[in-house]
């Protein structure tokens, strides 16, 4: 895996010309580096040989306290002592002021080694950076500092048991603490009152104190909710009560678990029912629990996206990341398998020796598709990474245009990888077959952790309605036309390529580019049909096709890309280079060629029911089912 990060990083994404731009500048391809060593030894020492083990032992609630394995708790804390909760942040609140491309590839390695329990600081890192965009200057030092130490970690508390993913039916209440809580130096003062479910990290003891980041309504003057999104803002609200200097006070807040969710996969990571202000506890003798605003009033739901969007990346790629745990563990088990004889004309002599399983092409083709989807998808949530740096320290226009990609790309940045790099360890296990069904081997964890992934942040469903009823549109069409475009110099690029040398490479990167630009046209076409009677019931009963056929053009184009530079490597390579350098690039270009022929052709499937704008699923009665 080190060897297909290093590519994308240095080769692909050239992050190296980073460091010319004053915020990087005194990092360059050896810091990047020596970050990556650290991550993979601490992932390979702290997480990974525990990953089972967490999965077996899931928490546990005895009415008290949630007990968590000592593994997870120690290797959460080793995280937290690495430093790397705040490795984008600048040098003043204690960070490495690393390009977030580099952070995201430090994490990938925590994502592979176990996703559940690498959980925990991956949620306080985004609650921390919420408030770090969105809180005054005392929660940003009072909270966000504290979690980005370790002293603290964090959650994000949205959904809630009646209305799930529909936040405009959230009823958790917040009402002012008193005459004067606009004064209080922490922020205005609210008590909170509610239920909050599936909230990831909600209750342990790995530190001192846990920050729910928690969405709720401001009573009208009537004491009635405001309905809709509008009405929500967004509070701090501390599981024990701290001061100005960040000092715990010795006070519970109301923040009471009601019980834990038993969950299929991701078992290392607590997921629970927290219920606020149900009276347990009483802080200064009140009812409530204690919140600080962060924003507006009203402004919650804007704010909370800055966590939200950044976590869905994230999902992106922890899904990535257990397909390419998958995937290695598939691909090692069949190079040593034995089983079998060639389809040869001798090759069913029973007296001639079984081969290894990955020399049959069936067994290849499931090896060579799960490394399309993962690979792939581990170059877009990097290439999605590098968006941000553009977006934080380019050039007015660049981060303008980098911040509308990312607009565009983000629903298919946590959708895609959760559904594909999901089928990658299903094929994983296909490999392994009877064996691969059993607790034994890693692979049905792999599975089962990954399940998760295509709901928890906004499921595959949202996801497409947020892209086709929302950001393929807006801003008539900008970003939809600005990723096209990029898309186009791409292949333009690529077909120079291919025009300038004659050999097999540059035929299949023409191949490529004729297959990626037919897929930008239908995209561009299927867009406009759905949307031809200006009808939403009408276009969105198909988002979810329109998602796939997306995020699969998506994934030739990254493709394209990375052929072009993975050609121009292997052309370079010296005579005399070691096998495996020249295997590594032809393993890529395989992967490419394999997505373009057998990935490619789906989109047009997917397309023709968005183009039709077909009835079938909207006009269902459901006692027909």
């Amino acid at each position: 895996m080190r060897e297909t990060i290093d590519f994308l990083l240095h080769d692909w994404l050239q992050v190296g010309s980073l460091g010319e731009r004053p915020r990087f500048a005194d990092h360059g391809r050896e810091t990047f580096d020596a970050v990556l060593d650290l991550a993979e030894k601490l992932a390979a020492e702290k997480f990974a040989p525990f990953n089972r083990l967490a999965d077996t032992e899931e928490p546990r609630f005895d009415g008290e306290r949630v007990h968590l394995p000592a593994a997870t708790v120690e290797a959460a804390r080793a995280y937290a002592a690495s430093g790397l909760l705040a490795a984008s942040q600048d040098l003043d609140h204690g960070g490495m002021q690393l390009p977030c491309v580099v952070e995201m590839a430090a994490n990938a390695f925590f994502s592979r080694a176990s996703v559940a329990m690498s959980g925990y600081a991956m949620l306080t890192s985004g609650n921390a950076n919420l408030l770090m965009a969105h809180g005054t200057p005392a929660q940003r030092e009072v909270f966000a500092r504290s979690e980005f130490a370790g002293r603290w970690f964090g959650t994000m508390c949205l959904s809630e048991p009646q209305a799930g993913s529909s936040l405009s039916d959230i009823t958790t209440r917040a009402v002012p603490d008193g005459p004067d809580f606009e004064a209080d130096p922490l922020g205005p003062r609210y008590r909170l009152t509610g239920h909050k479910m599936w909230i990831s990290g909600g209750e342990h003891e790995i530190t001192e104190n846990i920050v729910h980041l928690v969405l709720a309504k401001i009573p009208g003057p009537g004491g009635a909710l405001v309905p809709g999104t509008r009405g929500i803002s967004l509070f701090i609200v501390p599981k024990w009560l701290v001061d100005p200097r960040a000092q715990l006070t010795g006070e519970r807040n109301d923040v009471v678990l009601a019980g834990l969710n038993h969950k299929l996969g991701y078992r290392g990571t607590t997921n629970t029912l927290l219920n606020f202000g149900e009276g347990r506890f009483r802080p200064a003798g009140q009812p409530g629990a204690i919140g600080y605003r962060v924003g507006a009033a009203g402004d919650g739901l804007r704010c909370m996206f800055h966590m939200m969007n950044e976590a869905r990346i994230g999902v992106g790629l922890g899904a990535v990341m257990l397909g390419m745990a998958g995937f290695e563990a598939s691909l090692a088990y069949a190079r040593e398998r034995p089983q079998g004889r060639p389809v040869t004309a001798d090759g069913k002599d029973p007296a001639r020796p079984q081969v290894p399983i990955v020399e049959h092409a069936d067994v290849k083709r499931m090896l060579l598709a799960q490394k399309s989807w993962c690979e792939g998808a581990l170059a877009l949530e990097l290439y999605c990474a590098r968006l941000v740096d553009e977006q934080h320290t380019g050039s007015p226009a660049s981060a303008a245009e980098a911040a509308t990609l990312l607009e565009v790309l983000t629903p298919v940045a946590k959708s895609w990888p959760s559904e594909w790099c999901l089928e990658a360890n299903s094929l994983a296990i296909q490999v392994l077959g009877g064996y691969g069904y059993t607790r034994d081997f890693p692979v049905e964890q792999h599975w089962r952790d990954n399940r998760l992934n295509m709901i928890h942040e906004g499921t595959h469903g949202i996801q497409a309605l947020d892209l086709l009823g929302r950001k393929v549109v807006q801003h008539g069409g900008r970003g939809l036309a600005l990723l096209a475009g990029r898309m186009h110099d791409t292949i333009e690029r690529a077909r120079a390529t291919a025009n300038a040398a004659d050999d097999a490479v540059a035929r299949h990167l023409d191949e490529q580019a004729t297959a990626l630009a037919c897929a930008v046209a239908a995209v561009g076409e299927a867009t406009q049909q759905a949307w031809a009677t200006g009808v939403p019931e009408h276009a969105l009963a198909n988002a979810t096709p329109y998602l796939q056929a997306f995020g699969h053009t998506v994934i030739t184009w990254i493709w394209l890309d990375v052929s072009i530079r993975a050609g121009e490597a292997l052309r370079g390579l010296q005579a005399g280079a070691p096998a495996v350098q020249a295997a590594a690039l032809q393993g890529r270009l395989a992967a490419a060629r394999y997505f373009c022929r057998h990935e490619v052709p789906r989109i047009e499937a997917w397309l023709s029911v968005v183009r039709a704008r077909d009835d079938t699923c909207r006009t269902l009665d459901p006692a027909w089912l």
